[in-house]
């Protein structure tokens, strides 16, 4: 996500916080996004300031602080940090009540706060749009609940300094978008890839049903006998047919191709004429040169 802060020289004993703002024009809702030491995780809505910096396009990142004194009507007493050096800009975490809410913002503001994290004193059902003077108000504000405010204030204080990251509601809406954006573009990526895969197989498949024959005519010029097993030229003869895988019987008419391979004429004719031009059993192409048969002279031969 990208409005998670890491914790930094912290380490994991920070709380992480993001904070989400809306514009500065109209009410709308973010979320506070809270991790503690032992890697608990906690959601919270959250409302702006309408008087307050709004936070712009991108991120800004700080150091919660706990206000004292918590309601910040009075100056607030945590500027004796402000002579320390920090990486980034410190948030204080203000309680509603006792006054009003521009003068929490500016006592905040007089201590050297970046941002300010209003929480309800009530448990009240809805978050409040914090209304109030915008003249001379330079920094951010936000407003949380009483609950969302008591678990801040408890880990802020027992676990020490916590990180905060403030972003817009737009900035939420790019960063779903370009989620959005991404997941499509690696879906389409996937498909593309898919469909290229499925159309190199059924270019294959076509080559492969496309394949050249033989005419019939050539095919039955090729010479044929009848198998016996008794016959003295049993030698030109195998046992069996290598496309049907049956053994010849006495009487079967076997076709001869020029490599010398013989085949019953139902299974050879039809393997030349459909599905290709070579032998079954060798892969010799007839086509590759002359159909001329070299069948043994005491093979006796028969017209098919």
């Amino acid at each position: 996500m990208r409005g998670v802060c890491s914790s930094g020289r912290h380490g994991l004993g920070s709380i992480i916080l993001c904070v989400f703002f809306s514009s500065l024009l109209q009410t709308s809702f973010g979320i506070v996004f809270f991790r503690t030491k032992s890697n608990d995780h906690f959601l919270f809505d959250d409302a702006p300031a309408t008087f307050a910096v709004p936070v712009g396009g991108s991120e800004i990142c700080g150091t919660l602080y706990v206000a004292d004194p918590l309601k910040a009507c009075s100056p607030i007493r945590n500027n004796s940090l402000s002579g320390k050096t920090v990486a980034v800009a410190r948030f204080a975490l203000v309680e509603r009540g006792e006054c009003s809410f521009d003068e929490k913002v500016r006592n905040a503001q007089d201590a050297g706060f970046g941002a300010v994290l209003v929480y309800d004193d009530l448990d009240e059902k809805s978050l409040t749009s914090m209304m109030g003077n915008p003249e001379g108000v330079k920094i951010h504000a936000v407003f949380v609940s009483k609950s969302a405010g008591d678990i801040l204030k408890k880990f802020a204080e027992s676990e020490g300094e916590s990180q905060v990251c403030l972003a817009t509601e737009e900035t939420i809406q790019t960063v779903l978008t370009i989620s959005l954006i991404s997941l499509i573009v690696i879906a389409s990526i996937l498909a593309l890839f898919l469909f290229a895969r499925n159309l190199r197989a059924s270019r294959r498949l076509r080559i492969h049903h496309q394949s050249p024959t033989i005419s019939n005519q050539i095919v039955k010029d090729l010479p044929c006998f009848k198998f016996n097993p008794s016959s003295p030229f049993r030698n030109h003869m195998a046992e069996t047919c290598t496309i049907c895988l049956e053994d010849y019987k006495n009487g079967d008419i076997l076709r001869v191709l020029p490599c010398q391979h013989e085949f019953h004429v139902v299974c050879v004719d039809p393997w030349l004429t459909k599905w290709g031009t070579f032998c079954p059993l060798c892969k010799h192409d007839l086509q590759a040169g002359k159909l001329s048969q070299r069948v043994s002279e005491q093979t006796p031969l028969l017209p098919c």
